[in-house]
């Protein structure tokens, strides 16, 4: 009996002990919850700790958290910059906090490509922009707003017409022939339409990733940089929000261009001797035709948007309208955007959600250009004796051009018309799965499905902008469609131990795009409201040019894996390795895999800065990272073909096929590889920070055509061939002046940025590429041509030798560089001829932005500036490819202080001085000027009403009231000095220009495109 007591006292015993687990199991609960700062927003990346323990975690990119915890636990919830709050979680499986700022030193986070960090951890180069400040300048695309705010970011103006894109270019230009165009990221997904797509009322925030360390985890379309853009989207938990954001205002005419008047062109007409006046024309008429051109354009921005929350899901809907209406008669772009996103957690583990963008654009009037109204005689009269404008003027022997006035243009705009209407859709839908038996580690599935179309067309009346009144009419279509989808598989694991914070990420992806384009193009069409929408009816020829329709399809297939490691906020390692294969790439070369790494110390964190008190944050950061860039059309390996038709006589003609481009079965990758040398600071308790980089970066087997000899027969081939270089640095300053000093506010922000690029090897050893101006050794962008010294003055000790250096010159003609070997006596040896052509780098010594914000109770001013200095800017007004520098009196001219006797000091030629063919000899150098300058771009004056009592009396949480001058004018810029305009580009090289050489078609000039403009804005930003 005592025997059966002992056992059953140790069997009871024994029950005991296996309860304990179930004991110890049955006081842990899973803790969900989100962590917002007071206006409501999702805090990324605080930390999330059970009080007592290593057991914790941080918050993803929209706050959330999950945790097991003892049920009797406390919550110890932290984020720099914000006070530190403890929870008792008393049982409850959610837990919603909300942090005050603790400091003005807020902690920034940043995305960084598949999670977020924050920047405190980040080892890479990652600038951020808050949406805030991107909307401190209403534009119509983001970029105008961004430009000049992001050291080592180059963003410069194609064009000045409504709805025009900009050309992003970060840490300067790599590569010849592939793309350099950055990768665009939106909610996640590879972004494949423009940024104007995009409503900037939208972003949340833009995060743009420079280094390889950074890019490397989107492989090869990442070699060019990533900017990610993040969206605005319902927060859990949070109660439904309206908000509205709106402005109106004008455009006039920065600067007209500084054509002659008539009294200067009948002056110089008559000095050149080389045209009388025609029958239209009379010295004392004068017409200023861009004044019957121009008028005055206006903005429209309207965005309203609702966002909220449930217990375990936010939301977001919202539209937008934008209308931009330009100075040039019909030319207008408007956009309408739809956006809608929603997340939802079903349960403890998973999570599913949704993001749409949609917009719908158009853009009209792109076939109305100025070079037809500039060109036209300031001395003829565009009236006839009843007041009538004339149809034509005729303004020389050589030259007689239709009539364009802003009246005119209004009138013809259904029987002259260009209208192109886009269309795109962007959605990212995504399901994630929290494991339950490992703390951290969660699923997630991405399907970005994404379409884009557009459809150009154009009709041209008959007669229309012709000197014949019977020219025939003629119409234009073309549509290109392009679809695009992704799927990204992502395993995490993302835990805090105490001191020690881990992430790991592991990704698989594929993707697909399919292009199609299509055109055709008519003439003489049977009746004007048949405009370009039944070209099939055409009287005369119908053509379908092959080399204008398209088809390609390409994929690209990717692994990942990164880890990013912290240990104390001290010390951070970040490793990634990536694999991408691509199909525009030869079998056997389509596969390649590459790695980065990066670290950073946070030198604050030691022991021996303790006594250091005016230092808040000091960290060292080193990367080194390789990428591949694989950007050149589909089909490159194969080669290509080219038609032409063939007479055989009576039987007519017969297609035939020719080779007009080579195969490649080696073309492969394009390399570059960068090392990345940072130090990040924040002194004085957060009232100075800033960031100092410095990059080298190298890049190989260029992605290159290279053109063979004529006698191959063929025209050209894709290869692997030439290296680039860049380096450079940034410098990134901000500051608080004054910190709410008896109510006053003051806050200052510099960058500074300098890129030295560099070609360091052509195809085959050459030393150059003429026919691109490309030299070993210089600069990507490099000018190919004469060298202006000045002008031949009878004083200059070399005019002696003017029947040698320039055979049949003369005084006051242009002198260019000479070269050439000088006998003893200092004789030139031959006369000046290609050979003394130099190279001029296009790229500035440095550029940045200076902007400052001045705030006193509930005003607040922003002022807003970019500079650039040195490098050259082309002026195709000036050059001699723009046909409105001849000086001779053909067309209207360009005002110019230029050459007589009694003013040998000019900077331009004698008027019908020598020639070569209708203009200047060199009249090309005439149009290159010193690119430096420094412009106000945008002056902001808003007024705060948020603590008026009767707004909350009415539930207005914020109203907001500004007005705003962008582009209000120039402190100092020699181009704008000369010539009263805005010294920024507005034209590639190939627009505008009467003859196609002299300029290269990558160039970004100053041309006869849309004038810039000054606006004026008032708007309104209102929630509640």
């Amino acid at each position: 009996m005592k025997n059966i007591n002992q056992n059953l006292k140790s069997l009871g015993l024994l029950f005991l002990f296996c309860l304990i687990p179930l004991w110890a199991f049955s006081q842990s609960i899973t803790v969900n919850g989100i962590v917002k700062d007071t206006s409501g927003e999702g805090i990324i990346g605080a930390s999330v700790l059970e009080k007592g323990t290593t057991n914790g975690t941080i918050t993803d990119f929209d706050g959330n958290f999950t945790l097991q915890v003892d049920k009797n636990a406390t919550l110890v919830i932290s984020y720099i910059g914000y006070k530190t709050q403890e929870v008792p979680v008393n049982g409850k499986s959610t837990v919603n906090v909300t942090l005050k700022e603790d400091s003005k030193a807020l902690e920034e986070v940043v995305v960084i490509g598949y999670g977020s960090a924050r920047k405190s951890d980040v080892t890479g180069s990652i600038a951020s922009v808050g949406g805030d400040k991107l909307r401190e300048m209403p534009a119509t695309n983001i970029t105008y707003a961004l430009q000049n705010r992001v050291a080592g970011v180059d963003m410069s103006q194609t064009s000045s017409a409504p709805g025009a894109s900009m050309q992003i270019r970060i840490r300067g230009t790599r590569s010849l022939n592939a793309s350099n165009d950055p990768l665009v990221v939106l909610d996640g997904i590879p972004f494949m339409g423009n940024l104007s797509d995009i409503n900037p009322g939208d972003i949340k925030s833009m995060d743009i990733l420079k280094d390889a360390s950074s890019t490397a985890i989107y492989g090869s379309r990442g070699a060019n940089g990533v900017i990610l853009i993040t969206t605005h989207k319902g927060a859990q938990g949070s109660p439904a929000k309206f908000t509205y954001n709106g402005y109106v205002g004008m455009k006039k005419v920065f600067s007209k261009y500084p054509m002659m008047n008539g009294e200067k062109f009948v002056e110089m007409r008559k000095l050149a001797g080389k045209f009388e006046n025609s029958l239209d024309e009379a010295d004392d008429v004068d017409t200023d035709w861009q004044d019957l051109m121009f008028r005055d354009g206006y903005v429209n921005s309207h965005d309203i948007s609702v966002s909220g929350g449930t217990n375990g899901g936010g939301y977001s809907f919202g539209a937008a309208y934008y209308k931009d209406q330009g100075v040039i008669p019909t030319q207008n772009y408007t956009r309408y955007s739809l956006r809608g996103s929603f997340d939802q957690g079903v349960g403890k583990y998973f999570r599913f959600g949704l993001v749409n963008n949609t917009n719908y654009n158009v853009t009209k009037g792109s076939n109305i250009g100025l070079y037809g109204v500039l060109s036209m005689s300031p001395i003829a009269n565009p009236y006839n004796e009843d007041g009538t404008m004339k149809r034509t003027v005729k303004y020389n022997s050589q030259d007689e051009s239709f009539v364009l006035t802003r009246d005119i243009v209004e009138s013809l705009e259904d029987s002259w018309l260009s209208k192109n209407e886009g269309f795109g859709t962007y959605n990212n839908l995504f399901a994630e799965v929290k494991c339950p038996w490992v703390e951290g580690l969660k699923y997630r599935i991405n399907l970005g499905l994404n379409y884009r179309s557009s459809k150009g067309g154009s009709f041209t009346g008959e007669g229309i902008n012709s000197s014949t009144a019977d020219t025939p009419s003629t119409a234009s279509l073309n549509h290109s469609e392009t679809t695009n989808w992704t799927v990204e598989n992502l395993l995490t694991y993302d835990r805090t131990f105490g001191k020690h914070q881990l992430n790991v990420v592991g990704m698989y992806s594929a993707e697909q795009t399919v292009y199609t384009r299509s055109d055709i193009a008519g003439r003489d069409i049977p009746a004007e409201y048949f405009q370009f929408y039944n070209i099939g009816r055409a009287e005369g020829t119908i053509t379908v040019n092959p080399e204008n329709w398209n088809y390609q399809k390409s994929g690209l297939m990717s692994w990942m894996g990164r880890v990013m490691y912290t240990y104390d906020n001290r010390y951070m390692l970040m490793a990634t390795v990536r694999s991408d294969a691509s199909s525009r790439l030869a079998k056997g070369h389509q596969w390649h895999t590459y790695p980065a790494v990066s670290a950073g110390w946070n030198i604050r964190q030691e022991e021996f800065m303790d006594e250091v008190d005016w230092i808040d944050i000091l960290k060292l950061r080193v990367g080194y990272g390789q990428t591949s860039n694989q950007s050149v059309d589909p089909y490159k390996t194969l080669g290509r073909l080219a038609t032409r038709p063939y007479n055989f006589g009576p039987t007519g003609y017969v297609t035939g096929y020719y080779v007009s481009e080579l195969p490649n079965a080696e073309l492969g990758w394009e390399y570059s590889s960068t090392w990345n040398f940072g130090l990040d600071f924040t002194l004085l308790k957060g009232r100075l920070s800033g960031t100092f980089e410095y990059y080298i970066q190298k890049t190989t087997d260029l992605l290159q055509s290279v053109n063979l000899p004529s006698t191959s027969g063929v025209g050209s081939y894709m290869a692997n061939v030439g290296k680039t270089e860049n380096k450079g640095f940034e410098f990134t300053l901000n500051g608080t002046i004054l910190d709410n000093y008896n109510g006053w506010t003051w806050d200052a922000s510099l960058n500074l940025s300098a890129n030295r690029n560099k070609l360091t090897e052509l195809a085959s050893g050459s030393k150059k590429d003429e026919a691109n101006n490309w030299f070993v050794g210089y600069p990507i962008d490099c000018i190919y041509d004469y060298e202006k010294v000045g002008l031949w003055n009878s004083d200059d000790p070399d005019f002696q030798y003017l029947d040698i250096l320039e055979p049949g010159g003369n005084e006051g003609m242009i002198k260019v560089k000479y070269t050439g070997d000088r006998d003893a006596s200092g004789k030139p040896t031959r006369a000046i001829g290609s050979e003394d052509r130099q190279i001029i780098s296009l790229e500035p010594k440095f550029q940045g932005g200076f902007s400052t914000r001045v705030a006193y109770k509930g005003f607040d001013l922003n002022v807003i500036t970019a500079f650039r200095y040195g490098g050259k800017l082309i002026s195709t007004l000036h050059h001699s490819n723009g046909y409105l520098n001849m000086l001779t009196g053909r067309r209207g001219q360009v005002d110019v202080d230029y050459w007589t006797p009694e003013n040998k000091g000019a900077k331009y030629p004698k008027p019908g001085g020598i020639q070569s063919s209708d203009n200047q000899k060199y009249g090309s150098t005439l149009g290159y000027f010193d690119a430096s300058y420094w412009k106000v771009r945008n002056i902001t004056l808003g007024y705060n009403f948020d603590k008026q009592p009767w707004l909350n009396r009415m539930g207005v949480q914020s109203l907001r009231a500004y007005l705003s001058v962008q582009n209000p004018f120039v402190i100092c810029s020699p181009f704008h000095k000369e010539t009263g305009l805005d010294p920024e580009t507005n034209s590639y090289g190939n627009e505008n220009v009467a003859v196609t050489e002299g300029i290269q078609k990558r160039f970004l000039t100053v041309g006869t495109n849309s004038p810039s403009t000054r606006n004026f804005l008032f708007g309104i930003n209102l929630t509640f």
